[in-house]
């Protein structure tokens, strides 16, 4: 699929604010600093999502209308940043999961990774509350350009052995670098073939 065009519509601080749209939406998240908003100008173009040195920089709710209002991008905030106060973390989660339980228009969930880390707690407990919740989800690898091709495959090998332990199957599982592009193609024919599908239901 080709993304001919992308521009930024919306930041919204909550899910019941978040656009009236009739089309999907494919929302990406993961842990602060896990290259979220690099992996979105990858898929789209550089420059449209905000990056940043510092964690936790994404604290809206942004909507990218993509080809026209084909589809959207959804860039959630990241989870798990321990500097900020309680306070503004409850706000987050509760943002965070009102938008993936209650947003109909949520097609589908990024849940991104940094392939250079063993299974975080967070992550995965993150992982089985959306299974619990049945919350349709792809997992992610990113800055897999950080290590070896053969190393990376042998992480990602790791990482789903690991889950099976809980998991009877798992998502589909992507890797990917915002540098080297790897896995673009991947992610947008993903998109691409369950955009079809909707399409003829």
């Amino acid at each position: 699929m080709q993304i001919r065009n992308a521009t930024y519509k919306i930041s919204s601080p909550t899910a019941r604010q978040c656009p009236e749209t009739n089309v999907p939406e494919y929302a990406f998240i993961g842990r602060s600093n896990v290259g979220k908003s690099s992996l979105i100008n990858l898929l789209t173009k550089k420059g449209l999502a905000k990056t940043s040195q510092k964690p936790g920089k994404t604290m809206l709710i942004n909507h990218y209308e993509i080809n026209n209002g084909e589809f959207y991008i959804v860039d959630l905030p990241g989870y798990g940043y321990a500097s900020r106060g309680k306070e503004q973390r409850d706000a987050f989660a509760t943002m965070i999961k009102d938008y993936i339980l209650n947003r109909q228009q949520m097609t589908l969930l990024f849940v991104l990774l940094d392939i250079r880390h063993d299974p975080q707690k967070i992550d995965v407990e993150f992982l089985k509350w959306l299974g619990e919740n049945s919350v349709p989800f792809a997992i992610v690898f990113t800055k897999a350009d950080k290590i070896g091709p053969v190393a990376a495959q042998n992480k990602v090998e790791e990482y789903k052995k690991f889950l099976m332990k809980d998991w009877e199957e798992l998502p589909p599982v992507f890797i990917t670098s915002s540098e080297d592009k790897r896995g673009k193609e991947d992610l947008l024919d993903y998109i691409e073939s369950i955009n079809k599908e909707i399409c003829q239901k």
